[in-house]
């Protein structure tokens, strides 16, 4: 199982804070999980329509989206950060 976190918007748009997932064989890196994600529920959908701007970071590192994700206990999911 891993933990997803879901922050800000992508929370709000996803509908909840956390999940925990089986992630299926076929989801290797970050942006197969994204994809995979996005599958799941209008939701999903709704908040990674635009999967190039969110911010993973993997136990707590933040990655791009080529990293694996083999051995995750926990991957967060972040909108882009706005200046102020």
């Amino acid at each position: 199982m891993t933990k997803l976190l879901y922050f800000a918007w992508v929370r709000e748009r996803i509908g909840k804070r956390e999940e925990e997932i089986d992630l299926p064989a076929e989801v290797v890196t970050v942006s197969d999980l994204l994809e995979w994600l996005r599958d799941k529920g209008d939701g999903y959908a709704e908040a990674l329509q635009q999967p190039q701007v969110i911010r993973v970071a993997i136990n707590e590192e933040h990655v791009d989206h080529r990293e694996a994700i083999a051995g995750a206990r926990e991957i967060a999911l972040f909108p882009p950060m706005t200046g102020g």
